[in-house]
């Protein structure tokens, strides 16, 4: 990290730290002071990188962490009765200035400046780099903070003329410098993050995230009635509408989720803040904080974005595959249609890869790739490229070669299926290697081969064109000029009221107001919702469809009944002014309903939410306590094994079909009544809890009517 850099983030840092303690103070003060020791410490650990922290001040087990920060162990910290010595710092480190904090002791100890000079005197710290003839300034909180020099000639004179500064201490050596700039970082971060710990630990509002709750064990006997289905050689058209119509339920539930399940929405905004290609290492190997609040709301602005973004692509696949089994006799309609799919599913890997390599990245990969400091992409994210050759991982790691063969650019939907098969085979042979994934990195794997699954049986059933960048491009070039109108816009709202933490959206009115207030900053700076900018751009596209078929038939009759065709071609953006104003008018007279990809609770429409089945089903002692679970609807939810879940549904006489990694096709019994399948993630480490409980339990609602009251013990 670069001095400048430096400064920068724990001045940002800093001001994080003073929002968070300014906001809950009252909330931090009263949790702290209720907890006892074993709360304590857990709050301390959750935020430590392995949960590792000194045991006392003299600790030398973390190394000079003991000399740069020694007041953050637990025995000040945790094992304090009454709690003032954590209240204490936090107070002072929160409520006043970084200069003062440098010069001025605190009620725990001595400041910055002398405290580390005394480490360099008494315990022998050192700095890697000598730093020869350079000094650093500490005497304003404005561009002199912690700004450095060197000397280059005539040193004792050039010194002599700084010497009631470094009597005064506003001036040092730069190797001691950057030691005070380490602690300053270091006890910021870690106090910035305590706060958020402290109130997970304390509300008894939020929404909890998971209460540890297993069913009974009793699932052999149902396991063995699972019967285990092969996937078809080939679908038919109506199978493919029937997958598409699937996944773009499963979509649409999650973005109405995401505006009506806080811990939905919450842990979305995480999985996006924490995977920002910032965080990937430079070529130096220098990182930026995770820590730092200014990324929070454009955070939440891309998860809201994907989810809004992932559901209208759906629909409209949908709808191109039904607008094509109606032109089945018509070639000229056909073979436009059919090249508007291609190009749409190859956006749509396209993404998926994106931000399964966004994951991988930052997570089993994190070694693998460096950031390009100062280059940024379309969308304004950091660049990030690949250090090394897959096939130098082919032997040392097979794991890391088949998921680094996934992220490259080269690799296709159709070439991906062989990597990922590759993968699927491996984690199947080694079992213990797929516990190396993090928990977003298989979520994204999962979407990433619910894409590829659709892609591969879509190509031989419909005889799919190729991608072509001249043809069919309505709705990519439209959503791609969408896509960047609002990634410039990502930076320039703030919600941090409803967000800092992220997990305070957890608490009641959080989430919901967060949600309004994104809504109206987009129908402000856009003249419309989001909802309804996809909302027209779907229909955009089809009325271009429209005069796509018009104009071919035209010029296929002129040249006697030959099979070609010219595309239209996408006009050119208007300018935003024009584009702005354009919306305005037409939300004017918009009927008075709420857009199909409506992100706010209060505006959903009357009847989204399934209503459940009356039907009353028999079964098992254990299923019904799996299945109470999962439609628990209270706050603190339980939690359900993987292999419990795949026993009540082996007990209610599904069959079972694996697709890539970790997909799974539930098919339901002719007895059930409903002939619809189901299709589901097999959850990281096999646990489905917080977040993924309101996901299924919704999904399962929709296609088969299953509620609370649904089960009772046979």
């Amino acid at each position: 990290m670069e001095e400048a850099s430096k400064v920068a983030i724990l001045k940002e840092l800093h001001a994080d730290l003073a929002r968070k303690y300014n906001k809950h103070e009252a909330a931090i003060q009263s949790f702290w002071r209720g907890f006892d020791a074993e709360q304590r410490e857990r709050c301390v650990r959750a935020g430590a990188a392995e949960g590792v922290v000194l045991r006392h001040s003299l600790d030398p087990s973390m190394g000079n962490v003991c000399k740069i920060i020694p007041e953050w162990n637990l025995r000040d910290i945790a094992d304090d009765g009454p709690g003032d010595f954590l209240l204490n710092l936090l107070k002072h480190r929160a409520t006043t200035s970084l200069l003062d904090q440098y010069h001025s002791p605190s009620p725990c100890g001595p400041g910055d400046r002398d405290l580390i000079t005394g480490m360099i005197r008494t315990r022998n710290l050192r700095h890697v780099n000598p730093y020869r003839n350079c000094y650093t300034f500490f005497y304003d909180e404005d561009e002199n903070y912690g700004k450095s020099f060197q000397i280059r000639s005539h040193h004792a004179e050039v010194l002599a003329n700084f010497d009631r500064a470094i009597q005064a201490g506003a001036c040092i050596p730069q190797s001691t410098s950057e030691l005070v700039l380490e602690r300053q970082i270091n006890l910021t971060q870690c106090l910035t993050i305590l706060i958020d710990d402290i109130l997970e630990e304390g509300s008894q509002t939020r929404a909890k995230k998971t209460v540890p709750n297993k069913v009974d064990k009793g699932a052999s006997e149902a396991l063995a009635k699972l019967t285990i289905r092969d996937r078809p050689a080939k679908v038919s058209l109506s199978d493919l509408i029937a997958s598409a119509e699937e996944q773009k339920a499963t979509l649409g539930e999650y973005l109405s989720l995401i505006g009506t399940e806080p811990v939905v929405l919450a842990h979305a905004v995480n999985i996006w803040f924490f995977s920002r290609p910032e965080l990937v290492a430079d070529e130096k190997g220098r990182r930026l904080p995770a820590h730092t609040d200014r990324y929070i709301s454009s955070a939440f602005v891309e998860a809201v974005h994907d989810a809004v973004r992932g559901a209208a692509t759906w629909d409209y696949i949908c709808r191109l595959l039904e607008l094509l089994k109606d032109q089945d006799a018509n070639k000229v309609y056909r073979a436009i249609i059919l090249q508007e799919i291609a190009n749409v599913c190859h956006l749509e890997y396209g993404r998926a890869q994106a931000l399964f390599k966004r994951q991988f990245q930052m997570g089993t990969g994190s070694k693998l790739f460096k950031r390009q400091s100062g280059a940024y992409d379309k969308a304004g994210n950091a660049r990030v490229s690949a250090k090394c050759n897959p096939d130098d991982l082919a032997r040392a790691d097979p794991l890391l070669h088949y998921m680094m063969r996934l992220c490259q650019p080269e690799i296709n939907a159709h070439k991906s299926v062989e990597w990922l098969k590759r993968l699927a085979d491996f984690n199947e042979s080694h079992p213990t290697e797929r516990e190396r994934m993090e928990e977003r990195e298989t979520d994204a794997l999962s979407d990433l081969a619910v894409v590829v699954g659709f892609v591969q049986d879509l190509s031989p059933a419909i005889s799919m064109p190729s991608l072509s960048r001249k043809k069919g491009q309505m709705f990519v070039a439209r959503s791609q000029e969408l896509e960047a109108e609002l990634n410039e816009l990502k930076d320039q709202i703030d919600l941090l009221d409803f967000a800092v933490p992220i997990d305070n959206l957890l608490e009641p009115g959080m989430a919901e107001g967060a949600l309004s207030k994104l809504d109206q900053f987009i129908v402000d700076k856009m003249g419309t919702k989001m909802g309804f900018l996809y909302q027209d751009l779907v229909q955009d596209c089809f009325a271009d469809l429209e005069k796509q078929y018009q104009q071919a038939k035209a010029k296929m009759e002129e040249q006697e009944n030959k099979m070609d065709w010219t595309p239209i071609p996408v006009p050119a953006p208007e300018p935003r002014e024009k584009r702005v104003e354009e919306r305005r008018q037409k939300e004017k007279t918009r009927p008075a309903h709420s857009s199909v990809y409506e992100i706010t609770p209060a505006a959903a429409q009357p009847g989204k939410e399934p209503s459940p089945s009356s039907k009353i089903l028999k079964v098992s002692s254990s299923t019904a306590k799996m299945f109470s679970i999962l439609f628990d609807k209270s706050l603190a939810r339980g939690s359900v094994n993987w292999v419990d879940f795949e026993a009540a549904m082996a007990d209610m006489g599904f069959s079972i079909m694996p697709k890539f990694g970790s997909v799974y096709t539930f098919l339901p019994p002719e007895s059930l009544g409903v002939n619809k399948s189901f299709t589901v993630h097999r959850p990281h480490k096999s646990r489905i809890e917080g977040y993924m409980i309101p996901i299924l339990s919704r999904r399962l609602k929709r296609v088969y009517g299953w509620g609370e009251g649904t089960f009772e013990v046979a």
